[in-house]
């Protein structure tokens, strides 16, 4: 689709529905940090106060858990076609270096996402699951008493490392989308320059082009 305007063609990334999908699963995992962080260790219990102390934040830590794994499950549902494997994204990992390197003319062509993308992706795909999990068996007000001490030890230690995993991923992801410039804008707008998905995403912008009924786009 494309953005109406009277100066120049736009490409849609991102629609108002999956922006929203997005910002909610964000705005929870902040939420989980803060009170995840608060409940692991003593030091960083201070954090508990601003879900309304130590009690609040137990209480409302597993709900908002619920919230986000549902909205999660919502927006990975609708990206995963884009994040299947194909052989183009083998031959990108192979010159990591190159994109690290910004070298842009050395980067093969990628479809809507590359495959560092989609790692992070299935990386994310794969902590929700044992967040969701373990949390599940944690939960002492509703299920906990249904496991043993053992499988509850076992699943504390899984629900902290799925943290610890999803943490870094989400600081990767927030890095990643300032240091190529357009990204933010791409989630916060929907919509991208054709000269932006040229650069980052040739394959999904020759596939836009294709069905473009002008020809100095279609050329490309």
């Amino acid at each position: 689709m494309t953005k109406p305007t009277t100066s120049r063609p736009m490409l849609q990334r991102y629609t108002a529905s999956q922006r929203i999908n997005h910002w909610l699963t964000a705005l929870t995992f902040i939420l989980l940090a803060v009170s995840g962080l608060a409940l692991f260790h003593p030091s960083f219990y201070w954090m508990s106060h601003l879900l309304g102390g130590g009690p609040w934040t137990r209480i409302l830590h597993p709900f908002i858990g619920v919230v986000m794994f549902i909205s999660f499950t919502i927006f990975s549902i609708r990206m995963i076609p884009q994040n299947l494997f194909i052989r183009q994204d083998f031959i990108w990992m192979r010159h990591v270096k190159e994109v690290l390197n910004d070298e842009g003319d050395k980067i093969p062509p990628v479809g809507k996402y590359n495959a560092g993308q989609k790692v992070l992706f299935w990386i994310l795909v794969l902590c929700m699951i044992t967040l969701l999990l373990t949390g599940i068996v944690m939960w002492r007000s509703l299920f906990s008493m249904y496991f043993s001490i053992g499988v509850i030890r076992i699943a504390t230690v899984l629900h902290a490392l799925a943290a610890f995993g999803i943490i870094c991923s989400i600081i990767v992801h927030v890095y990643a989308a300032f240091w190529v410039k357009g990204s933010i804008q791409a989630m916060t707008r929907g919509w991208v320059t054709p000269g932006w998905a040229w650069k980052h995403h040739r394959l999904w912008f020759r596939e836009w082009a294709r069905k473009q009924p002008h020809d100095d786009v279609k050329k490309y």
